[in-house]
């Protein structure tokens, strides 16, 4: 499988709790069909629902016919919290597991998939095509996670028509006509700073109620818009942070010991 593109966890921009219901307000045909437990979703807080994510990762790696239940300590364990934790997220699915037993990991995957909502395939279009974007849309991950990049668009004349991955770059002119066609859920945004608030508009004009917005700017967005900040620069920054307190730790400790 290849590799991801270092992705760190996304917030949600500042605007809201990106778990609060927001209605499809394009898709009133009954196309899109919702699963009871994504519904029971809205009440999940936001954290919870990060955490259920790396969970489902755990779960999938282990979801091979090897292991067929799993402890609320090897799971937590696995993904990185302590089990009371890891037990009270779960509490949210109505799944405790069986005490002595721990939890069947076929049965739990699939209750965390469709509290997700991940047992609808999602249209995913990606907009800016340059280096960023061009490895988002080589990422083999999104198509096993049910996500498909429907379409590659983009606003510069020079990429407008090229081949990436499979795909005929498209003009941002066509935005309207791409989400109704490819029934697009979700946009990615990867444009440069300067023009992620014009390109986020007509999205969201164009009836897309969900963004990943990886432009290094806060987006401004109506209230039924779901929308999730991903800053590579300030992860990095933050990291550096945590290297410096290290590195200065490290120096007192010097200056004691002499």
């Amino acid at each position: 499988m290849s590799a991801a593109p270092p992705v760190p966890p996304a917030n949600n921009g500042g605007h809201r709790p990106a778990v609060e219901a927001a209605p499809r307000g394009r898709r009133g045909d009954g196309r899109d069909p919702v699963d009871y437990r994504v519904a029971q979703a809205r009440a999940v807080p936001e954290a919870t629902v990060a955490r259920l994510a790396t969970y489902l990762r755990v779960l999938s790696s282990l979801d091979d016919g090897s292991i067929s239940t799993v402890s609320s300590e090897e799971l937590a364990t696995a993904a990185g919290v302590n089990s009371a934790k890891l037990r009270k997220d779960l509490s949210f699915l109505g799944s405790y597991g069986i005490r002595g037993v721990g939890y069947d990991v076929s049965t739990l995957t699939e209750e965390i998939a469709r509290t997700l909502g991940l047992t609808v395939h999602r249209s995913v279009a990606l907009i800016g095509v340059g280096n960023l974007g061009q490895a988002l849309a080589g990422y083999a991950g999104f198509a096993t996670r049910g996500f498909r990049i429907a379409a590659l668009i983009d606003a510069d004349p020079a990429r407008i028509g090229t081949t990436i991955r499979g795909l005929v770059v498209q003009s941002m002119a066509e935005i309207d006509r791409i989400v109704v066609e490819q029934d697009v859920a979700i946009a990615v945004l990867a444009t440069p700073a300067a023009v992620a608030q014009e390109v986020c508009d007509k999205v969201v004009a164009a009836g897309v109620t969900s963004i990943l917005n990886f432009a290094p700017v806060v987006l401004n967005v109506p209230p039924h818009v779901d929308l999730r900040k991903v800053d590579l620069a300030a992860e990095l920054q933050i990291l550096s942070f945590h290297e410096n307190r290290k590195a200065a730790a490290v120096l007192t400790q010097a200056v004691v010991e002499r």
